[in-house]
């Protein structure tokens, strides 16, 4: 403990010598010789750098708060010039200002009717800091914590992806010209001469499926969910996602991170809500190679966990999706968790890992990509691991929920499960159907929102376990249970606010 606070107070003391922050922070140009204009007609630079600011540090700096990726932030690549007029049929034409509290987007309009966006590879995270820190050192440390992604490892995601069965995002790395007509205005004066991402909003979902009917946030998708039956999360689809997610290191999964596609209604009338993953930025994420990045991610912000052979704090890497995991993954067991990674393991050879991260800019790779692939194959290995400590992690408190119409709830414990079974009417087929193990459950906690709904609780044999904890919410409720019944507690009002299973997500 003594030299943990050693360690602590000389790193304060090195912060704080930095003083106020820099006013010129970020790189002028992504090409170093900017001062030689780029001729007009030319379609390609080289050389050109994603921040080549984060490599300007001393070998002490680095020591204490970590080498990351700066040398890859600095690595001279080639990127084609963006042309918005030709760089897709018919052109793409300038739309909304947007980004969030770390990039910059522009919302691009093509002649096909499609929409696009172009989005900063470097980030400022000034935004997400209070307006009383911003002129602080502080802000100097949140910027210089951007050198622990890597720039360009959101380009490697669609060919992972794409064999996992998770819909994804295809971005192309481009340079923008610093005097580029679309980009002139005070709120897109950081694309001007800099690097960025240009993709189609639209994900590409597998080929098997068909065209979404919507896609909306996930504020509009769990608001559907809570309010009718006839929408529910496609689970299995949700697992490949949140697996993936863990596999490539990208813990920043929130429900801000996340589209949601409205797919067609099947016979039964249920419209399934497929998760599109956005925001690659945290993959192959590496904060822990500086004593102040060991420090944070250990004992801080242990969320942010570092992309590494082995899977480090598995809970923290999965802690940011918590919301969509609890009310998501919640009807499935831990055979379908374990093969589900068994089937991922199958569809990543390490040929495709190789020709995903070979598309990585050529110094980028010949920097990263060998140690990226070798980290990729030994996770690989490890995958029914992490999904078996997901799975029991989840398992161990689950929260079954209805919706704003009448269901009836039927909980029967046998002795050694119990099972819960949701369906909209009496005679209406289950959209809800689960067996909890005693081993892995200690309490399942149900609700039942809105309308007016009936708990059948029926139990056969001793069993106890787990401990069942129902909330009736509002409308008129009616618990039928037999006087043997233990470990049972019913309660006509709503599971309190901070619980409560329709809480709407943050974003």
């Amino acid at each position: 403990m003594r030299t943990f606070f050693s360690l602590a107070g000389a790193f304060a003391a090195f912060v704080l010598s930095t003083g106020c922050v820099r006013r010129q922070f970020f790189q002028p140009d992504a090409r170093p010789d900017a001062a030689s204009a780029l001729p007009a007609g030319a379609d390609s630079v080289r050389g050109a750098t994603a921040g080549r600011q984060y490599a300007h540090h001393s070998g002490l700096y680095n020591a204490l708060v970590g080498r990351h990726h700066r040398p890859t932030w600095a690595a001279p690549v080639a990127a084609p010039v963006l042309q918005l007029s030709s760089v897709r049929a018919g052109g793409l034409l300038p739309g909304k200002v947007g980004g969030g509290f770390n990039s910059t987007s522009l919302g691009l309009n093509g002649a096909d009717g499609r929409a696009y966006v172009v989005r900063t590879v470097d980030k400022d995270p000034i935004r997400a800091t209070p307006e009383w820190l911003r002129g602080t050192f502080l802000v100097n440390a949140l910027r210089d914590n951007i050198s622990a992604t890597n720039p360009y490892a959101s380009l490697t995601v669609p060919v992972l992806a794409e064999a996992a069965g998770v819909p994804h995002a295809n971005p192309r790395l481009y340079y923008v010209r610093a005097n580029a007509p679309a980009f002139q205005t005070d709120s897109l004066q950081h694309f001007r001469g800099q690097l960025a991402f240009l993709e189609e909003k639209a994900a590409s979902l597998p080929a098997a499926l068909p065209a979404p009917t919507a896609v909306v946030n996930s504020t509009k998708a769990f608001t559907a969910l809570y309010a009718s039956p006839t929408h529910q999360i496609d689970q299995p689809a949700l697992l490949r996602a949140r697996l993936l997610d863990g596999w490539m290191g990208d813990w920043d999964r929130h429900p801000g991170q996340w589209s949601w596609a409205l797919m067609p209604p099947t016979k039964g009338g249920v419209m399934a809500l497929m998760p599109l993953p956005k925001d690659r930025d945290m993959v192959f994420y590496r904060l822990d190679d500086g004593v102040l990045g060991w420090l944070v991610g250990h004992l801080a912000l242990r969320h942010w966990v570092t992309f590494a052979p082995r899977y480090k704090h598995p809970a923290g890497l999965m802690g940011s999706g918590h919301y969509l995991d609890q009310r998501g993954l919640n009807a499935l067991n831990r055979s379908q968790f374990l093969a589900t990674a068994r089937a991922m393991q199958q569809r990543l050879p390490d040929t495709l890992l190789a020709r995903a991260v070979h598309r990585l800019p050529a110094a980028a790779f010949a920097l990263e990509g060998p140690r990226t692939i070798a980290a990729l194959q030994a996770r690989r290995e490890q995958l029914p691991a992490l999904a078996d400590g997901f799975y029991r992690e989840l398992a161990r408190r689950p929260r079954i929920g209805g919706t704003d119409q009448a269901e009836r709830f039927v909980i029967h414990r046998y002795a050694d499960s119990t099972v819960v079974t949701v369906q909209a009417a009496a005679t209406a087929a289950p959209f809800y159907h689960r067996a909890f193990l005693p081993a892995e459950t200690q309490r399942i906690q149900i609700e039942g929102l809105g309308g007016d709904d009936v708990f059948v609780v029926e139990q056969d044999g001793p069993g106890r376990k787990p401990a069942i904890r129902i909330f009736g919410g509002a409308g008129t409720d009616e618990l039928k249970a037999a006087k043997k019944t233990k470990g049972v507690r019913f309660d006509q009002e709503s599971a309190p606010p901070t619980q409560v299973y329709n809480k709407l997500p943050e974003e």
